[in-house]
């Protein structure tokens, strides 16, 4: 097979994986809204809890529908200001998601109306994961989100603060409807436990370190890291502000189990090496697998020296 007919099965493959992780991730949300969520009178936050404000006047059943209707204006948005893609992602991840609200509410007919510690818990994270895997799908189902990109553009604002912000409103909206404000408030700690769930889903558990290390003995160092660990690594030239002598500084990413044996390796060749460690959320080499083209960091690491990328026949 050529390479131009792997390229296309490779990008089915992917488009695949992509929307079943979109639809697994709809149907996760959905199942904690209706199963966990909506019985127990809690909200989510954004325009899924306004929805679910207007759901206890109109009837529940309505929920999904103003879901999508609460959403046009923010599709329209994202058209003009994120782009084609994002729409796509976004209006299939919303069907999927009332689909699946539909589907569980008349078919399934499950509820849980347990413990609020235990509702906080499972429904927080059942919650967190769904949007988790509807995120890196590349998908979306709250346009506050995409009004915080395009304020954070405009101002100074985060994103985060400004779904935070429009969160508040929602919730305090929750305490006028309900007539009480426990719910409002046990969502508010629901919402806070699928915050940390989804971001856990979106990055990963593994956090990969990325670590500079500033060593007389540098080339040392380097050779034994490589050859003790098969890690690979990039030596970058610097000069010492104080001393003003020219010093090798190595970048090396590693993973977190074997961060202990680096630190052991380097401090074994020299106690008084300088080591800086970060975490890393994502190492991406979009050109991996194709030669003659050379990976993101290194990329940037040639930008960086001002050192031509060699050309590979």
């Amino acid at each position: 097979m050529t390479k131009a007919a792997e390229k296309p099965r490779k990008s089915l493959l992917s488009s695949i994986l992509l929307y079943f992780w979109m639809a697994l991730g709809s149907f996760l949300a959905a199942f904690a809204i209706e199963v966990f969520f909506i019985p127990n009178n809690l909200i989510d936050g954004g325009v899924v809890g306004l929805s679910m404000i207007f759901g206890q006047i109109f009837g529940k059943h309505v929920i999904p529908f103003l879901l999508i209707i609460f959403n046009l204006p923010f599709l329209f948005l994202a058209f003009r200001s994120i782009g084609k893609a994002f729409l796509i992602h976004m209006f299939v991840a919303l069907l999927l998601f009332s689909g699946s609200m539909i589907f569980i509410s008349n078919v399934l007919h499950l509820e849980f109306p347990g413990d609020p510690l235990e509702i906080v818990v499972s429904g927080g994270g059942v919650l967190g994961i769904g949007l988790g895997l509807i995120i890196r799908s590349g998908g979306c189902l709250d346009g506050t989100e995409i009004l915080g990109i395009i304020l954070n553009r405009r101002t100074g604002f985060t994103v985060g603060q400004i779904v935070l912000f429009t969160n508040v409103f929602v919730f305090g909206a929750a305490g006028f409807v309900f007539q009480d404000w426990h719910p409002p408030l046990l969502s508010l700690i629901t919402y806070m436990v699928a915050v940390k769930v989804m971001d856990a889903v979106i990055v990963g558990l593994e956090e990969t370190k990325s670590v500079i290390i500033i060593s007389r003995k540098s080339k040392e160092i380097a050779e034994s890291v490589m050859h003790k660990l098969g890690l690979g690594l990039t030596i970058m030239y610097g000069r010492g502000g104080y001393s003003g002598t020219d010093q090798e500084i190595l970048y090396v990413i590693v993973e977190r189990l074997q961060l202990h044996d680096l630190k052991e390796i380097i401090f074994d060749i020299d106690h008084n090496a300088f080591i800086a460690i970060e975490n890393l959320h994502e190492v991406a080499n979009g050109m991996q697998g194709y030669p003659g083209k050379k990976g993101r960091v290194e990329r940037i690491v040639d930008k960086i020296l001002k050192k031509p990328s060699p050309n590979v026949s």
